[in-house]
């Protein structure tokens, strides 16, 4: 498996996981955004400031295009 996979993988699981426990309790937009930069803390996943909250933009988008 090439490194560029695996790397996806764990952050598509990531992504997964945080939406699935967002959309079984969903809080205050603040909180939502602390608890998913926290999920992908706990799964290694280390970006700058700036492309965690992007990354965490685009999660709490589609999250509410679900709800």
């Amino acid at each position: 498996m090439k490194p560029l996979h695996v790397i996806l993988s764990v952050i598509g699981g990531a992504v997964a996981g945080a939406a699935v426990g967002l959309l079984i309790a969903p809080e205050k937009g603040k909180d939502t955004r602390s608890k998913i930069v926290d999920i992908l803390r706990d799964k290694g996943i280390i970006l700058k400031k700036n492309k965690m909250d992007e990354l965490v933009d685009e999660i709490e988008d589609q999250i509410e295009k679900h709800i």
